[in-house]
């Protein structure tokens, strides 16, 4: 019999075995695979789970000692960022809004109240911002703000716009405070009777009494009135009441009553009374003229035109810019407006160096942050080429001029180009300083403080000893010191140079 070989039946065996030991080496491998998988996945709950503890543990903690104020004092919180950003953009939002920008104004207010509703949300639920809620408000206030910068409302305008506001807001919160009831009252009380009946009885002594027209006429002609070796003061007024303080305290404190001059220019109406009343009461020999503007005859059809739409009591604050033609012989004069009060001798105003300027003026600007670029409209050309917005304002009042540096310097024509080129009243508001500003611009000479405090006609909270340095005191406002709605505080400051003792006075207050 014939054997098989042998290479025929060990093949068969070994192939046996082989699938036998791959069966038993997958059926181990997925059991290792098994096993790490389920380690892996019991792994990741337990580190997953002590995660969600620990992150559960620390927002407790965090809801616990959250605190919006804290937050934003953090350099790196989103809430930092976005109070920021809202001080930036309160600020841009008063600028474009006297820039007449209303559009971007509107926008900048859109996202300052989404920021204000973000930071409220946070601190209700008590948990900081994220960056997915702050982030795209962040961004779309970055944009505005770049925007506001780029129409070069820079961090200088910025600050000057924003001190300017507040001193507006402080002085309206003052005045609140101080009137109690609505400035249309104003209308009805603003003189009191007696002084009305006072007034009626003075004009009907000018218009009786020979006597008063003569020594007015004497008075006309004096050499006192063109003596530049005295002290001459000027006051445009039509207020008998208030010119009358004004130049008896002047001339109350002093030292030398008979050097000092006063020029009182009024109107047709008030001319009659205000010659009775100074010509009927003595001011320690203190001369005292009293010019109706009708009789200027150099007032011609030019200057009228200048002024025409200025009447009354405007017209004559205006008269305060042709002092040099109303007083062509004279070289220096003191302005006094009919709302101050005297404190000290002024006679020394007359020796301060001017360094050639015309207007020696106590400047505003340090106190009440009174700029240039508060009264004047720097958007226009005009304007803006030919002035530096941050140059100090000044107040009229108590002005030093210098009359012969004014001839020179040609004041009264600037002064015309200026009303020229604001024929449509764009480049100020109403008022008399603002081309008091332009006329006068390099041209002003800074004086001590303490020469004109102002404010007592709006700010009860002036300093008392302030006041008491002041050479000089203005009730600027609408609080004059004559009506009764007033700051009683200031007030006795006034009524201690009111002469009662004319018959009239006393006839009036009885009756």
């Amino acid at each position: 019999m014939r054997r098989r070989a042998a290479d025929y039946r060990r093949p068969v065996r070994r192939r046996l075995w082989c699938w036998i030991w791959s069966v038993l080496v997958l059926f181990c491998l997925g059991g290792l695979v098994l096993f790490v998988i389920q380690h892996n996945h019991n792994a990741d709950r337990t580190v997953r789970f002590s995660s969600e503890e620990r992150t559960a543990t620390f927002e407790e903690v965090n809801h616990r000692v959250f605190n919006l104020t804290d937050e934003i004092a953090s350099a790196t919180s989103f809430s930092r960022q976005l109070a920021e950003q809202m001080t930036l953009a309160k600020a841009y939002i008063i600028i474009a809004k006297d820039h007449n920008n209303l559009h971007l104004a509107w926008e900048l207010s859109s996202k300052f109240r989404k920021s204000q509703l973000l930071l409220s949300a946070a601190a209700l639920r008590g948990e900081p911002l994220t960056l997915e809620e702050a982030g795209p408000v962040i961004k779309s206030m970055s944009a505005l703000i770049y925007k506001a910068q780029d129409l070069h409302y820079d961090i200088s305008t910025t600050i000057t716009t924003m001190q300017s506001h507040i001193q507006a807001l402080e002085e309206r919160a003052n005045a609140a405070v101080a009137q109690n009831v609505v400035f249309g009252q104003l209308t009805v009380e603003s003189i009191p009777r007696d002084i009305h009946c006072s007034i009626i009885k003075l004009a009907s002594d000018w218009i009786q009494n020979p006597t008063l027209r003569n020594v007015a006429d004497e008075l006309r002609n004096s050499p006192r009135l063109v003596d530049n070796n005295l002290y001459h003061f000027c006051v445009f007024s039509d207020n008998l009441l208030g010119t009358s303080v004004v130049v008896n305290s002047t001339v109350s404190n002093a030292d030398h009553p008979k050097q000092l001059v006063f020029h009182v220019v009024t109107d047709g109406v008030n001319f009659g009374p205000m010659q009775a009343w100074f010509l009927s009461n003595d001011f320690k020999g203190a001369t005292i003229e009293v010019q109706n503007t009708e009789d200027l005859s150099w007032l011609n059809a030019t200057y009228l035109e200048a002024s025409r739409d200025m009447k009354g009591s405007s017209f004559l604050n205006r008269l305060r810019f042709y002092i040099p033609d109303v007083y062509p012989q004279l070289e220096k004069v003191v302005l006094l407006d009919d709302d101050v009060v005297v404190q000290k001798d002024l006679t020394s105003l007359f020796s301060i160096e001017l360094h050639g300027n015309v207007n020696g003026v106590v400047e505003t600007c340090l106190e009440a942050f009174h700029r240039y670029h508060k009264y004047l409209n720097f958007s226009n050309p005009i304007i803006s080429s030919k002035l530096d917005p941050q140059a100090c304002g000044w107040a009229f009042g108590m002005n030093v001029f210098d009359l012969i540096a004014w001839r020179k310097a040609n004041v009264t024509a600037r002064y015309h180009y200026w009303l020229k080129q604001n024929e449509d009243r764009t480049l100020w508001k109403l008022g008399i300083l603002p081309p008091g500003l332009l006329a006068f611009y390099g041209l002003t000479e800074p004086l001590d403080r303490r020469w004109h405090v102002q404010g007592l006609g709006f700010d009860p909270n002036i300093d008392s000893r302030l006041i008491e340095s002041a050479a000089v005191i203005h009730f600027n406002g609408n609080m004059k010191p004559w009506i009764k709605l007033c700051i009683e505080r200031y007030k006795p400051l006034w009524e201690r140079y009111i002469n009662m003792t004319h018959p009239h006075f006393q006839e009036c207050a009885s009756s």
